[in-house]
């Protein structure tokens, strides 16, 4: 039990990213990296929509805010969403170790070939992600589906 509250303590602050970029009218989709231990190392949110680059999802906005890192393998993805195949490849490429998810009832992506290859996922089925993401859906579908690449 004390792994699922250090769990949900650090998806607080994914979260709160992911409601920072829907205030900024953007897709509420946050992540962070921590230490396996807790410890914050950077913090990240979807900018597709307030920035127009198509390549600024969560997990690659707090992985390029973690800045250079020696090794990955000790550092623990969160996000409020399950990991496109874009950031799941992220994950792989640079063998993160554990990934933590919020939620990948809206969408899957890439949980389950992340762990045939050995990532541990966590998947904390939050209300409150689903929640969150719904509501943006049901305003932006043509922005969401671009977002996960459909037509």
């Amino acid at each position: 039990m004390k792994d699922k509250a250090l769990y949900e303590a650090m998806l607080t602050v994914a979260l709160d990213e992911a409601r920072q970029g829907r205030a900024e009218g953007g897709i509420p989709i946050g992540a962070a990296l921590f230490t396996r231990d807790g410890r914050l190392v950077s913090r990240g949110r979807n900018r597709r929509v307030q920035q127009g680059d198509p390549s600024i999802h969560a997990e690659t906005d707090a992985f390029r805010r973690a800045g250079r890192q020696t090794s990955y393998r000790d550092l623990v993805m969160v996000t409020t969403l399950a990991p496109c195949w874009y950031c799941s490849g992220l994950v792989r490429q640079f063998r993160i170790g554990m990934v933590v998810v919020g939620e990948s009832r809206t969408f899957s992506g890439g949980i389950v070939w992340l762990r045939e290859n050995g990532v541990e996922v966590v998947d904390l089925d939050s209300r409150e992600c689903r929640v969150l993401l719904a509501g943006f859906i049901a305003e932006h579908p043509a922005i969401w589906n671009e977002d996960i690449g459909e037509e």
